[in-house]
């Protein structure tokens, strides 16, 4: 008779406890059922794949979005005593990924992104495993990245059914129901639910009005000032995210630097270390920067730029406070703001004449624009002109209510958490003082607690103060 949960999960990790919904998870899980885990950021959701893996034979295969973060999971499974995982990606020298290939019949964790699973020969290797799980890592982004931005996401439903329907878990920390129906849908399957709230009563919420741009900026360096360390700010834009983080080191003395995907994964390894070793108080980035990061003492997060959706939102703030502790989630909005979410959504998606005429003559069209690779890739793998018109009406049309909803947030003048969890089907508590700020309310830091302890230390008085430790020393 197999151990009960709590037994393995003290033998292998050492705890006592599951923390809220992993053990329902697993138990949907070791009746055999397919489950989607929708747990908040920091539940601890890469504990209840390692504990299945651990119970069972075979290899649990880990579908992951982003390279860093899946080295990252690697690094750590090994460092918990889960030597046999690796991971096959862009990143993976061809000495390293054929000594992997060679003995993927050893590995009981192998992790892959959907584009590298999707290549023929990957998946052909991987048909030949004994999988005992498949895992879809942030399973969100089936929904957010698929259709118009990674379109591998949308073949996991064929790729499952050619690897014979393995038991799969899904996992998010945030899903509304649209989400949801949509994950579902795209897999193929029915699985268990298991939904914990995504309110975290600790962290505040606020929306600071500015006038426009250069107060907007003036009210970032304000509040990076005051706030308590560490935080991130997010954005939009790339070039902006680096562009800030050297002026706010410039301006304030704050050690800051910028995350986004036009960094070469070095330097993006780098900063993720120095930022979980306590080395940076801010980091300026993009939504690429976050998932998998294991960091509890986050104070603030600040979206410098509005999000599309308000799912994304809360992806971003429950970054923020992690440990339990009072932090903050600022939304700086300027009229006009949501003009930027808009176009970065048109960005990539063919309009209907597009769609019409690259299929009536796709060799008239250069394979070097993003939309007509987008097209290419729909039509090789059997989709029709009508069928691809129709997802991306559907696309269209769903972002708009996202950043719709997105808007209404930004404009609340009652409860930002009522309006907020609202979204997500949930009731909020009675609302307080502690509860938040809406953009008619001028935001007391002190109130809830979130100023800077200390003086901030500038660039002068750090070279003063080693000037004093060493004249302490000899």
């Amino acid at each position: 008779m197999m151990e009960s949960l709590t037994t393995s999960l003290q033998r292998v990790f050492g705890f006592d406890t599951f923390r809220t919904g992993q053990e329902a998870a697993l138990t949907a899980l070791e009746q055999g059922q397919d489950t989607l885990a929708i747990l908040p950021t920091g539940a601890g959701k890469t504990l209840i794949y390692q504990l299945y893996g651990y119970r069972h034979p075979g290899c649990v295969l880990v579908i992951s979005p982003l390279l860093s973060l899946m080295n990252d999971q690697v690094d750590r499974m090994r460092v918990t005593g889960f030597r046999r995982s690796a991971a096959i990606n862009s990143l993976t020298s061809y000495v390293e990924r054929q000594e992997i290939l060679r003995h993927l019949g050893d590995y009981q964790f192998l992790f892959l992104s959907p584009e590298m699973l999707a290549q023929p020969q990957m998946l052909a290797q991987v048909q030949q495993l004994q999988l005992s799980l498949l895992v879809i890592d942030e399973a969100h982004c089936i929904v957010q990245w698929g259709p118009d931005f990674r379109p591998e996401y949308l073949l996991l439903g064929a790729i499952r059914s050619k690897l014979q329907q393995p038991l799969t878990l899904m996992l998010t920390a945030t899903a509304g129901k649209t989400t949801r129906h949509e994950i579902t849908k795209q897999l193929r399957t029915t699985p268990a639910i298991v939904a914990e709230s995504v309110n975290r009563p600790n962290i505040f919420l606020d929306v600071e009005n500015v006038a426009d741009e250069p107060g907007k900026q003036v009210r970032l360096k304000s509040l990076v000032s005051q706030l308590q360390q560490p935080g991130v700010v997010y954005f939009s834009s790339k070039q902006q995210a680096t562009d800030t983080a050297l002026w706010l080191h410039q301006e304030t003395g704050l050690k800051a630097a910028a995350y986004h995907a036009g960094l070469d994964s070095e330097d993006r390894f780098k900063i993720q270390q120095q930022f979980m070793a306590g080395q940076l108080d801010v980091i300026c980035a993009t939504s690429a920067f976050g998932m998998g990061i294991d960091k509890n003492n986050v104070r603030y997060v600040i979206h410098y730029h509005l999000p599309a959706d308000l799912e994304s939102y809360a992806q971003e703030i429950g970054r923020a406070g992690r440990d339990g502790k009072p932090s903050v989630a600022i939304l700086l909005y300027a009229p006009g703001d949501e003009q930027l979410p808009l176009a970065l959504g048109q960005s990539n998606r063919p309009d209907e004449e597009t769609i019409q005429r690259y299929y009536a003559h796709p060799q008239q069209f250069s394979g070097d624009d993003p939309v007509i690779q987008l097209l290419a890739f729909y039509r090789q793998h059997g989709i029709s002109q009508a069928a691809v018109t129709q997802m991306f009406t559907g696309r269209e049309r769903e972002r708009n209510r996202a950043l719709a909803q997105m808007m209404a947030y930004a404009r609340e003048t009652h409860c930002l958490r009522e309006r907020w969890l609202a979204a997500f089907d949930e009731q909020s508590p009675e609302h307080t003082v502690a509860c938040c700020s809406p953009g008619n309310t001028p935001l007391n830091l002190n109130a809830v607690g979130l100023t800077r302890q200390q003086p901030m230390v500038t660039a002068t008085t750090e070279r003063e103060d080693w000037v004093a430790r060493l004249q302490r020393l000899f």
